[in-house]
């Protein structure tokens, strides 16, 4: 028990905080009916955690550095435990998404201090072996969650993909304080509240900017006057971090056009790769009318093929340079996703398949190889900001990439709509938010059915074309690190040592065979 129980432990944790990620697609058209949520609220739900996720990751692992890692680790799974039992226990939208928010604090708590709890835990072969097995729990939390996900929803209730966390949290909290050594770690004991409260605002106004957008317009003023804000808080995250004498991210990495471009890839990455789905299973349990388990497995294709390409891959293809990988990858994911954008009025689930897989290729290749590229683009000192920073961009990515195709696909539906209602905006907020049995009767099925394949094809154009570009920019703007860095830094980045970023580089550097997909 004590030699592998704090590997049990960890993933224990890291299986429940990243399957929250995924979990809730397939169940948006049952939250839908229970809670009545509009549109931009089941957005919420999806987005909240993950902005949660993005914004306190660096802040959770300089707070572990202060006062311990084990210490942060359980109050963090407690948190997670008490917010999903008042999702599961929710009477309203709005308590969703706050306790989603709860959930999502309790989650940043939790990943940022995985690695380097297993860092302190184990050493030499054992070390490999855990941060390998790591990987895969991550690769199957976010593969299993459609279809765990759907089963939940279709066999018990949509509460329950909350609710099932409590005694998994339960179980996780006990065996770490049995078998998790305790002791703080080697920071200076100080925490950057100015700049974590700073980039949290920034990222939670910018997201709702973005969300804003998709109801009022790009050019109203609510929504002009909320990206200003953000814009404003960007300013003073700035300001902070060159100021503070303990940055949680040292503004000066990004004069490292390496470093800078290996950020945008993460953003690229998780935006063009998953911000569609939600959509999709909206469209595929609503329009379609399969059951949330049928609309769960129709995306294994992406989830599955990912696995597969990057437990294989990490073997056979060992020692290519990160830069192909990165770039090669987000081109496959775009490519793919654009092979998605092919929609029409009589289309099925089988149609996005091809795309789903091509996708799921790119995924299997990025994922693994998107910490190591971090790592290597910067100082060995600098290893575990980068892991944590890889991180946070590939949350916001996700979160913004939600939101931005949101605007998408409610957008195309409109256009598509016009013709048939006297509400096309309307009717579009209506049917993007899995009500589409309170429009038929009063807008033929056929128009229903081609305005929400015209949304998906517009925002799978824009994800995929956000792919290759990201693709692109990897390619021409990456350069080959000196010295083994990489190596140095990925050493450096899961020893368990005392920075925050080796708490939070989940980009499992040396289990990278076998993460598989991690949102």
């Amino acid at each position: 028990m004590r030699t592998w129980g704090p590997l049990v432990a960890v993933c224990l944790g890291t299986f429940m905080l990243l399957l929250d990620v995924t979990i809730v697609i397939v169940a948006l058209p049952d939250m839908h009916s229970t809670l009545g949520a509009s549109f931009s609220q089941m957005q919420w739900v999806v987005d909240i955690y993950a902005l949660a996720l993005a914004a306190l990751l660096l802040g959770a692992g300089a707070a572990a550095d202060a006062v311990g890692r084990r210490a942060v680790y359980v109050g963090g799974t407690t948190l997670f435990a008490l917010a999903s039992l008042a999702c599961g226990l929710s009477t309203s939208p709005g308590m969703l998404i706050a306790m989603r928010a709860v959930q999502g604090v309790g989650g940043a708590a939790m990943f940022a201090t995985t690695l380097s709890l297993l860092g302190a835990a184990y050493q030499g072969r054992r070390r490999s072996v855990a941060l390998g097995v790591w990987g895969a729990v991550s690769g199957a939390a976010a593969a299993l969650g459609p279809v765990l996900g759907g089963m939940l929803v279709q066999w018990l209730d949509w509460r329950w993909i909350f609710l099932v966390n409590v005694p998994v949290s339960v179980v996780a909290v006990w065996l770490t304080l049995r078998v998790v050594a305790g002791g703080r770690g080697k920071g200076s004991g100080r925490i950057d509240w100015a700049g974590t409260a700073s980039f949290t605002v920034f990222a939670g106004v910018a997201t709702f900017g973005v969300v804003r957008a998709g109801e009022e317009g790009w050019t109203s003023a609510v929504t002009g006057w909320t990206l200003a804000l953000a814009v404003l808080a960007l300013v003073v995250f700035v300001v902070v971090e060159r100021r503070v004498a303990r940055p949680l991210l040292d503004l000066r990495l990004f004069l490292r056009p390496s470093f800078t471009v290996v950020m945008l890839g993460a953003l690229a990455f998780n935006a063009a790769a998953f911000g569609v789905l939600p959509y999709t299973s909206v469209w595929l349990q609503t329009l379609l009318g399969m059951s949330p388990v049928h609309a769960g497995l129709s995306m294994l294709p992406l989830a599955g093929v990912s696995f597969v390409v990057a437990a294989v891959g990490g073997r056979l293809l060992h020692g290519v340079a990160p830069r192909w990988l990165l770039g090669g990858g987000l081109v496959l994911i775009g490519a793919g996703t654009l092979a998605q954008a092919v929609l029409d009025a009589h289309s099925s689930a089988t149609t996005l398949f091809a795309g789903l897989a091509v996708a799921g290729v790119g995924t299997g290749l990025v994922s693994p190889a998107l910490g190591g590229a971090a790592l290597s683009s910067v100082p060995p000192e600098k290893a575990g900001m980068a892991g944590g920073a890889v991180n946070t961009f590939r949350q916001l990515g996700y979160a913004l990439g939600v939101a931005a195709f949101g605007t998408v696909v409610t957008s195309g539906m409109t256009d598509s709509l016009r013709a048939s209602t006297h509400d096309p905006a309307g009717a579009a907020h209506t049917l993007a938010g899995g009500a589409a049995s309170a429009l038929r009767g009063s807008v033929p099925e056929g128009a229903l059915r081609s305005a929400f394949a015209s949304g998906l094809n517009g925002a799978a154009l824009v994800a995929g074309i956000v792919g290759i570009v990201g693709g692109a920019a990897v390619l021409l703007l990456m350069r080959p690190s000196g010295g083994g860095a990489r190596g140095r830094a990925a050493g450096g980045a899961t020893s368990g040592g005392a920075t925050s970023g080796s708490a939070t580089s989940g980009s499992a550097t040396s289990g990278s065979a076998t993460s598989g997909v991690r949102l």
